[in-house]
């Protein structure tokens, strides 16, 4: 799959200038357009949307200092509909406005073009398993929250310190399905940019009718991957996020879908033993 993931960033660079299709580069690497965003933005860091942005300005930046062209001609030629909308594109980059780029020949950022390569780390392998799981429900509680990569996370720490402990007592007594116990859902991020926001959900799996002040997510029916892992707490747990996407994923067929992850933790101490759910096709 890197392979075709690599052709897929050539593909970026011959489009540069005009339009990116998302579509397009997603059936170039064999997947869909959104395990492409997931595992480009795992690989690379950032999201896809913010590297072609950084590409155009680093292409655009080369152009600024040559001189030969006017700002507003480089900025069109970039998508960019003003000298306004471009010098604040250019400044959020590179930290100087074009103008002043051009005249005072200052040291400009430069985004490189991304090739992508399997790293095998050691002889570890993951414990993972496929599950077939009809359509279910999951009742508890839910909120925004920002993406923390490491770390505890403090708005979810708070988010269910709010929801208290006779409530989640009450939410424990419900659980009849798999996963079982609580379990945490996330979805809809926006990027993997720290701080980017997402969707939480903490509740559990059941069949029982929801109690009045509790919310109900219906999950469809679908293909999950099942990973496992054991140990310190949180970094166990936030590895496994990391290896799923950086090195599961380009090693295996199947590919991510949307819907929400599910991830049970048991925590004791400072040792988490966790599962994560993830929606996947092949």
């Amino acid at each position: 799959m890197l392979e075709r993931l690599n052709q897929a960033m050539a593909r970026i660079e011959d489009d540069l200038a005009t339009e990116v299709d998302v579509r397009q580069l997603a059936r170039i690497a064999g997947t869909s357009e959104y395990h492409l965003r997931r595992l480009f933005s795992a690989l690379a860091g950032i999201p896809l949307s913010e590297y072609v942005r950084r590409r155009r300005l680093t292409k655009a930046a080369s152009e600024v200092l040559s001189g030969q062209e006017s700002l507003l001609d480089i900025a069109v030629r970039w998508g960019y509909g003003s000298n306004e909308a471009f010098a604040r594109a250019f400044k959020a980059m590179h930290g100087i406005g074009p103008q002043e780029a051009r005249v005072g020949r200052k040291s400009l950022q430069s985004q490189q073009i991304l090739r992508f390569k399997l790293m095998v780390e050691g002889s570890t392998s993951m414990e993972y398993r496929i599950v077939e799981k009809d359509a279910f429900r999951v009742v508890g509680r839910g909120t925004k929250v920002p993406l923390v990569h490491l770390g505890m996370n403090p708005a979810i720490v708070e988010f269910v310190k709010g929801i208290g402990m006779p409530a989640l007592e009450r939410l424990k007594q419900l659980a009849d399905g798999e996963p079982d116990g609580l379990v945490a859902l996330t979805g809809n991020q926006e990027g993997n940019e720290e701080g980017d926001q997402l969707d939480y959900f903490h509740g559990v799996v059941t069949s029982k009718e929801a109690p009045a002040d509790m919310e109900v997510i219906t999950v469809p029916k679908g293909t999950w991957a099942v990973f496992s892992a054991e140990g310190p707490y949180p970094e166990t747990i936030q590895h496994m996020w990391r290896d799923v996407y950086t090195q599961w994923f380009p090693s295996n067929s199947y590919r991510s879908v949307e819907g929400p992850s599910m991830l049970r933790a048991r925590i004791d101490g400072d040792t988490a033993a966790a599962e994560l759910w993830v929606p996947v096709t092949s």
